[in-house]
């Protein structure tokens, strides 16, 4: 490629890619550490969905790829292999020339993303200071049941809506499933340590989404 569609031209970064993964994934693991098989396996569908993200939006853009070839001259932009012309919601919208849409879609992915990192980094803060000796009830854990899982949920949210792709799209329900089932377990866990108090606590906190509408910050 030349001239203005080469500057545009952002794949085969592989070195970011890596980068970019790892970075994303120390964060995360530093609060989530995974001990349990099933642990395990929910942290290696969360690494498959990072690695197949900055894959799609630095390293290969299969989805734009398969899109293109599948629909021909018909596909909404001229040329799609460009950075620019690489976000599906931006094409779909027809808003992949538009510096400003493209800016206020990345503050609003961004904020997303940082809030999910803060939530889980809060909710960290709470167990390690309690060491299992108590039930975490307050601060964030006050409005849902597992504020680290939320949080991922949110950075998995915040980063769909920054770079969509067909292997993110097909791989988020299952992540989603994984650690709805990973969290599930670990509630019949704590429920054998703190009986009682932890029923009580469950049919008054919501899982993962916290009930705004019915009052639930006081």
């Amino acid at each position: 490629m030349h001239g203005e569609a080469a500057g545009l031209y952002a794949y085969g970064m592989w070195t970011t890619v890596v980068f970019n993964s790892l970075l994303i994934l120390f964060f995360v693991a530093s609060y989530i550490v995974p001990k349990k098989n099933i642990e395990w396996r929910s942290m290696g569908a969360f690494i498959g969905f990072i690695v197949a993200l900055f894959t799609e939006m630095y390293g290969f853009p299969l989805t734009i790829y398969l899109l293109s070839s599948w629909m021909g001259q018909s596909y909404p932009v001229l040329n799609p292999f460009t950075h620019n012309h690489g976000h599906l919601l931006l094409v779909l919208f027809g808003l992949a020339d538009s510096a400003l849409a493209m800016t206020i879609l990345h503050i609003i992915s961004n904020g997303i993303v940082f809030f999910g990192f803060y939530i889980i980094y809060k909710g960290w803060m709470l167990i390690y200071a309690a060491k299992g000796q108590k039930l975490v009830t307050e601060g964030v854990y006050a409005y849902v049941r597992h504020p680290q899982y939320s949080g991922l949920f949110l950075i998995t949210i915040g980063f769909l809506m920054q770079w969509p792709s067909l292997t993110t799209l097909i791989m988020w329900p299952i992540l989603m499933f994984a650690y709805y089932r990973l969290a599930m377990r670990e509630e019949k866990d704590v429920q054998t340590i703190f009986g009682k108090q932890y029923e009580e606590y469950r049919e008054n906190v919501p899982a993962f989404i916290p009930k705004f509408w019915k009052g639930a910050l006081k």
